[in-house]
């Protein structure tokens, strides 16, 4: 038997002790299976040892398998650990695990923090707390997973963690940020397939760099996961077992998607599983939000899509699994501790005593969310020094009446208005996974395509209205109009403030192009304050030639007048808002970075590439200042 790393890479300290599984000759495991072993399988005979991050998938393929026997000694980590929330003196961090087994996460500077797991559809999580952190420090820390059962030394695993900056009020913050990353592999065919990595090129830098240059936060402005159209991987994972378990509900139309809560565990742990990535996810902290490929593309366009949807025989199984997952992956993760201690949906599964019972609990709160989405929250706050993040959920919360069409409903409009206007911080950023200001051209395109949509030119043109919303994926802040004026109504309350922030700012993703656009409201001078739309996408999911083509001509001034006398002539008024790209669009991956430093703000845009090494690295492409 031999030993590999905890993580598979080169930081990792301590060798755990392994699998091995012995197989039968009859024993054949497919390629795209062999993608979720990493040491790789062969033909009979073999006897492999796995990372303990492959274990789960070991345990699953055997019970379909002819195998012999499979020992699998102590506890290990499935994915991560992955440090989400940080302030000055709190953090938290997830694991998911290949079982039951208490997870303790020790500092270096003497706190520490333990849970004892709750599994979900035979996967393994917990959210471990840490309080009383010294504040503007860099800790490292631990993980020790011990198992439920008393099997001495071997049911104890130790490995090395991560770090974690806690924040300090008077720093300088930057924020990396971006959107819409596929979690395809990074062979040379997928390479120069979707080209590389942003997130992997800032893995990279940040393992150069000393830890006083790391980014304090890290945002993923949706499309963590493209449940409708995931790698070819996982494509081939999922025909299989379309085949292995045939369903009737299940139809050629997904017959590549994902479908259920297991099928999206996948997708999790194809994206944040990779090396580099977990390796940037274990110290860097993060905000998620979620966006329509966490779903479906196009997910709450207008009420005829959704109309549509909740008819199809496999929709109810699809937002189980999705907002089941994203709850587990990503929301739990983007709440304070003190916020996670007042979940009731936490409580109720760390409650619960069976896993059936904890199933029944996700299910029913996802169909519930989906159903009435004033039931959920998926929007939250987070401060950090004089700037405050207000991520936004532009996807559920939307009202899709067309008599009220709204980006957000009443009551998730009043709450952000309420996180908007009770904070005196220097700098508001409002991360949301769609662009509030699109460029110009696009932007009077959508108001143009609602208007038109909602009945303005008549019912044929209706039609067509709805049906181009939907091929051309006009569904943005600009679709929303109520939504757009009263974004603009709450900008105005906030610059007419006494002493009014250095800047507004909006983070988003969404688009597959980047940009940054400078506005200026027309009815009031923003001399005091900044207003700035900053776009970042893709992380890794380029954009189809001939659709950056359209994004180029978006800018200019001939096709933007036209656009503009064409919303007129839909009865659209004028807003008291103009903006103008200040710089690209962009359409390579990469990563977008806000720097804050007192009231200064400044942005900065790497782009991906790959060099001769196949490494893949980040290229500074432009970077301003935002405020005088």
């Amino acid at each position: 038997m031999r030993y590999v790393s905890a993580g598979g890479g080169s930081s990792s300290t301590v060798a755990w002790t392994t699998s091995c599984i012995r197989a039968k000759a009859s024993t054949k495991i497919s390629d795209s299976f062999t993608r979720f072993l990493p040491l790789g399988f062969a033909e009979y005979p073999f006897l492999v040892s796995l990372r303990a991050s492959d274990r789960q998938t070991v345990r699953r393929w055997a019970a379909r398998a002819n195998v012999v026997a499979v020992s699998i000694e102590s506890p290990a980590l499935v994915l991560g650990p992955i440090l989400r929330f940080v302030d000055s003196t709190r953090a938290t961090v997830w694991v998911e695990t290949d079982r039951e087994c208490a997870v303790e996460v020790s500092t270096s500077t003497g706190q520490s923090g333990m849970e004892q797991t709750w599994d979900v559809h035979d996967h393994h999580y917990a959210v471990i707390q840490l309080r009383g952190l010294p504040a503007g420090t860099l800790i490292d820390y631990t993980v020790t997973l011990t198992a439920a059962a008393d099997v001495g030394e071997a049911g104890v695993t130790v490995r090395s963690g991560g770090r974690l900056h806690t924040a300090a009020d008077d720093a300088p913050l930057t924020v990396a940020f971006g959107s819409c990353r596929r979690g395809d592999t990074y062979d040379d065919e997928s390479l120069k397939a979707i080209g590389a990595d942003g997130l992997a090129g800032l893995a990279r830098r940040v393992a150069d760099q000393g830890p006083d240059e790391w980014p304090q936060l890290l945002l993923l402005l949706g499309d963590q996961v493209y449940a409708d159209d995931p790698s070819p991987e996982i494509k081939a994972l999922l025909r299989e077992r379309r085949a292995a378990r045939p369903d009737p509900e299940l139809g050629e139309e997904v017959l590549e998607e994902i479908c259920d809560f297991e099928e999206y565990t996948w997708l999790y742990r194809e994206s944040w599983g990779v090396d580099e990535v977990n390796g940037l996810m274990a110290s860097i902290p993060s905000c998620m939000i979620l966006d329509d490929h966490d779903l479906r593309d196009d997910w709450n366009s207008s009420l005829d899509w959704r109309k549509t949807m909740e008819q199809k025989s496999w929709w109810r199984r699809r937002v189980i699994g999705a907002f089941s997952s994203y709850y587990i992956y990503q929301h739990l993760g983007n709440l304070s501790p003190d916020e996670l201690g007042k979940d009731a949906l936490y409580a109720k599964i760390r409650a619960a005593a069976t896993s059936d019972e904890r199933e029944k609990l996700l299910s029913d709160f996802a169909l519930l969310a989906d159903s009435e989405p004033e039931s959920a929250r998926w929007s939250y706050v987070r401060d950090l020094g004089n700037t405050r993040i207000i991520m936004i959920d532009s996807r559920c919360s939307r009202d899709l009446d067309p008599e009220r069409r709204a980006m957000l409903d009443d009551v998730e409009w009043k709450w952000l208005s309420e996180r908007a206007t009770e904070t005196s911080a220097r700098h508001i950023v409002f991360g949301t996974s769609l662009p509030y200001l699109m460029l110009p051209a696009l932007h009077h395109l959508e108001q143009w395509n609602e208007a038109v949509a909602q009945g303005a030119w008549g019912r044929r043109f209706a039609k067509v209205g709805e049906k181009l919303r939907l091929e051309l994926d006009l569904e943005h802040w600009a679709a929303f109009g109520n939504s757009f004026r009263d974004m603009l109504g709450l900008v105005d309350e906030l610059v007419d403030h006494a002493r009014p922030p250095a800047s507004i700012l909006w983070l988003s993703g969404d688009v597959h192009c980047s940009y940054v656009a400078q506005a200026d409201l027309t009815d009031r001078g923003t001399e005091r304050t900044a207003l700035y739309q900053l776009t970042m996408s893709p992380f890794r999911n380029p954009l189809e030639r001939p659709i950056r083509v359209v994004n180029r001509v978006a800018i200019r001034k001939p096709i933007v007048k036209f656009m503009r006398f064409l919303s007129r002539r839909a009865g659209v008024g004028d807003v008291p808002i103009t903006w103008q790209a200040q710089a690209g669009p962009w359409f390579d991956n990469g990563v977008m970075s806000l720097r804050l430093n007192g009231d200064q703000a400044s942005v900065q845009i790497d782009h991906a590439s790959t060099g001769a090494d196949g490494t893949q690295l980040l290229t500074r492409t432009h970077e301003m200042e935002l405020t005088p």
